[in-house]
């Protein structure tokens, strides 16, 4: 902790090439694991600020790592840059205004994820060099988070298995520890197999793939109200079958995405969906196989090292948004239902306050609203392999939905950067913290062993499973 004020200043003089590599990836959004340019953009820059480079760390092609030190603790900060399809949006737009393009785009914040994590990195090997302090940092490029597993991968390649804690982010609304309560998922792909057949002339020589799925789906639906309030279920069409109705469709491909609090729970109820796609195949006399497509685990909590990122986070104080940020903000809650902004407070504990457009201070943790559920993540695979702790950076307006054109809009905003160097100050003092008290790092280990004991970590991605590197 008598770190904080030296180690902020290391990364206040750091911040502006990062800051230009957050906007340099927001303008190349690239999907899972497809992120060359955005991960050539991170190895330029650890490079300039002379990171020792792995290139392919996993075999993964979009994977990076960059170390700095010698000896000591392995301190890992987890960075990702990976975008979303169908959310590209004009910078500063305060209207939908998709770019031109392959139109993807950074609705989760991911070009500010990778950044301040670079950010917090450099700071710390800057720290370690000018201190003289035993320990090694290194920053994880990390691809496909969104939805493809890359940290998984990762872990499954032993990539962390040196390492002694890591920490991370998230772009959010509001400042505080993010609460380990990721939910467990994995990605099935049902491929329905039928027989094409003229669908006037000859219907009953037909079997329907697309009245599998869709049978399937029905099937889904019923089972909804027999499953965990806190789990969930969604699914997308990879392929209906074709566009011609007069024809049956012989094969139809439906991927689903099953959720869980815990990973033993979203196990059991993905065996429930293949129950389910079974009897659709039974009922339409298809067939059906089922395909693993990628899984990540829920956070293990760490409560030492969420303590020891409270402090620092009630040291700093919150962001320092100026008037323009805030005139920025209201803008952008403009375009929100007073749905979005009641339910950003609500998530939190906090009273709505719709004069608030901005966050305007440090939320104690755990939060009165309790745990914090923003989907899933891969680190919930490194934090069952390493002790691991992750803060909530406030990057947006109140109210801003993960996954939406209002995020991207906001994605190379004065407000975004103000809020990833405050998180990334978090990360580089919450990482002095564990290199300088050997104490910290013993109780977050002695945690960590403590829930493995209990609880070992199972991998949700069957070992034939492979990244569909692009």
């Amino acid at each position: 902790m008598r770190n904080s004020s030296q180690i902020w200043d290391f990364v206040e003089a750091r911040k502006e090439p990062l800051i230009a590599l957050s906007d340099a990836v927001w303008a190349v959004p690239e999907l899972n694991f497809g992120e060359f340019r955005s991960v050539a953009l991170h190895g330029a820059t650890l490079e300039s600020e002379g990171f020792r480079v792995t290139r392919d760390v996993a075999g993964l092609p979009t994977a990076i790592m960059g170390e700095a030190g010698e000896g000591g603790p392995v301190i890992a900060i987890l960075g990702e840059y990976d975008a979303l399809p169908g959310l590209s949006q004009q910078a500063g737009a305060t209207e939908p205004c998709p770019l031109p393009g392959d139109g993807n785009g950074h609705a989760c914040g991911h070009n500010l994820l990778g950044s301040a994590s670079l950010l917090a990195a450099t700071a710390v090997k800057n720290w370690l060099a000018a201190t003289g302090t035993p320990g090694r940092v290194r920053y994880y490029g990390c691809p496909a988070e969104e939805g493809g597993a890359g940290k998984g991968f990762m872990v499954r390649a032993g990539v962390f298995d040196d390492v002694d804690a890591a920490i991370s982010w998230h772009p959010f609304c509001f400042a505080t520890v993010f609460p380990p309560s990721a939910l467990a998922n994995v990605r099935l792909d049902f491929t329905f197999t039928g027989r094409a057949a003229h669908a006037a002339a000859a219907p009953h020589l037909g079997r329907s793939a697309l009245d599998a799925a869709e049978l399937m789906n029905i099937g889904v639906n019923y089972l909804r109200e027999h499953m965990l309030p806190s789990s969930r279920i969604h699914y997308a069409y990879q392929d209906a079958g074709g566009v011609a109705p007069n024809v049956v469709q012989a094969r139809t491909v439906i991927r689903y995405t099953v959720r869980a609090a815990e990973l033993e729970d979203m196990l059991a109820l993905a065996d429930r969906v293949r129950q389910v796609a079974e009897g659709a195949a039974m009922m339409t006399e298809t067939t059906v196989t089922c395909a693993v497509v990628s899984g990540m685990a829920n956070l293990l909590g760490n409560p030492p090292l969420e303590a020891a990122m409270q402090a620092n986070l009630e040291r700093l104080g919150p962001p320092p948004f100026d008037a323009a940020d805030q005139a920025f903000a209201r803008q952008m809650q403009a375009t929100f239902s007073e749905q979005d902004i009641v339910t950003a407070f609500r998530q939190v504990g906090l009273p709505v306050d719709r004069t608030t457009a901005l966050c305007d201070r440090i939320l104690p943790y755990p939060t009165p609203g309790g745990a914090v559920t923003l989907g899933s993540t891969d680190v919930g695979d490194v934090s069952w392999t390493v002790p691991t702790v992750q803060a909530l950076g406030a990057t947006c307006a109140i109210g801003t939905a993960l996954h939406s054109w209002q995020m991207t809009a906001q994605g190379t905003s004065a407000l975004a950067h103000k809020g990833m160097v405050h998180v990334a100050k978090i990360m580089a003092a919450t990482a002095t913290d564990l290199l300088s008290d050997a104490g910290l790092l013993d109780r977050a280990k002695q945690d960590h062993a403590a829930k493995l004991r209990q609880r070992p970590y199972v991998s949700p991605m069957p070992p034939e499973v492979q990244p569909p590197i692009a």
